[in-house]
């Protein structure tokens, strides 16, 4: 009776034991991307370099990578077009920007452990030309390298609105 009672209890112990996928919320990795966000509603460039991997991929809404110089284009445009800018999550009376969690894979026989954080939000913006608001969800997927760096970000939101008040500020100039 006794080895089985021990054959039970250690079925149990490695049974409960986590391998799988781990997500996780106030992590160091989630804590990151909240910085890193922040970085970006101040205008921070050289903030948001310093988790930038030096081999960075970023697909905004596209199967295409764009550059780390693009990228930072970018986001200098939406700063040159819109004053202010915020991020939402909740509600308008929230006091959280983004919901941001962390989820780990372990290596499996289609994929390399690989460890991720994802964010979900509203992008608000009111353009510096005509003081359009413009509120666009948003996800972000960001993939972290070995080196402890965002090495790959996918964007996915409508930017159709968000575009075209660059593209007016633009030739207002």
């Amino acid at each position: 009776m006794k080895k089985y009672i021990i054959i039970l209890i250690s079925i149990l112990t490695v049974g409960c034991t986590s391998t799988g996928v781990q997500v996780t919320f106030d992590d160091e990795k989630s804590n990151l991307i909240r910085s890193h966000f922040q970085n970006y509603l101040a205008n921070d460039m050289d903030g948001l370099k310093s988790l930038w991997s030096s081999n960075l991929k970023v697909y905004p809404n596209s199967t295409e990578a764009v550059s780390l110089d693009e990228l930072v284009g970018m986001l200098e445009a939406q700063h040159n077009t819109f004053s202010p800018i915020t991020m939402t999550f909740g509600g308008e009376s929230s006091e959280v920007n983004a919901f941001v969690e962390t989820t780990s894979y372990p290596d499996t026989p289609i994929s390399e452990a690989s460890t991720w954080s994802q964010a979900w939000f509203t992008w608000n913006a009111t353009s510096k030309l005509t003081g359009e608001i413009i509120s666009l969800p948003a996800h972000i997927s960001f993939k972290w390298g070995d080196d402890g760096k965002i090495s790959e970000e996918y964007h996915f939101y409508d930017t159709t609105a968000m575009v075209a008040a660059i593209a007016a500020s633009s030739e207002a100039e």
